[in-house]
């Protein structure tokens, strides 16, 4: 058995998104006063490695924890884009070069290589993002969704969040962002875990992402 993990630790300095506040880790309950300890985390609901429903950007679409468990679970395939440099698009011809397996891939994860960018300014540069003709790809493929190691499916100059509205507009899909060593992943399919945090009317959850070879 392998498994990997793909999720960034949660810190008080992580990259958040732009606007957004870092978490805040308060020492709650200590050993010496309280016999224990506890932590008050309070972070918003899109920090670090996390997951988008629908209802992210459409009130009346669904929500995190109206998916089935099983949404979050099954075969997944990396395509490599890493030589890929700021500004440049991710076009169909990077999945076209796996074949069936892209076709059978239940999620799409995109190693931009970003990751390696994670906690310094650069992370937040203009990334490759995908192109129409990809997310259609996605869309009639009916992936349970689609990761990238970046910190938005969109760029992240563009306000108006045209991909994200068009793969949740009317699909029941969801977009993972800020995933790490999608490298490790290898180029054949795999099993992929995205549990997100279980809350009640969820517009996006952290989670945790793991690869897994029997």
């Amino acid at each position: 058995m392998k498994i990997i993990d793909l999720t960034h630790f949660i810190s008080e300095d992580m990259p958040v998104y732009p606007g957004t506040e870092q978490p805040k880790l308060k020492q709650a309950n200590t050993y010496e006063k309280d016999g224990f300890k506890e932590t008050l985390m309070t972070m918003y609901s899109h920090t670090g490695t996390h997951m988008d429903p629908p209802n992210h950007l459409f009130a009346d679409r669904t929500t995190l924890d109206k998916f089935p468990v099983s949404q979050f679970v099954g075969k997944a395939l990396v395509i490599d884009c890493k030589d890929l440099t700021e500004g440049d698009t991710i076009t169909l011809d990077r999945i076209a070069r796996y074949g069936k397996k892209a076709e059978d891939a239940e999620f799409l994860l995109f190693n931009l290589g970003w990751d390696k960018r994670w906690g310094t300014e650069d992370y937040y540069g203009d990334y490759p993002c995908i192109n129409d003709d990809v997310v259609n790809f996605i869309i009639e493929t009916g992936k349970k969704g689609v990761g990238l190691d970046v910190i938005g499916i969109d760029p992240i100059a563009d306000e108006d969040l045209p991909i994200h509205k068009k793969l949740f507009r009317e699909h029941e899909i969801v977009n993972i962002e800020n995933l790490k060593d999608l490298d490790k992943c290898g180029d054949d399919l795999f099993w992929f875990f995205a549990l997100p945090l279980k809350w009640e009317n969820a517009d996006g959850a952290p989670i945790r992402a793991v690869a897994f070879w029997e």
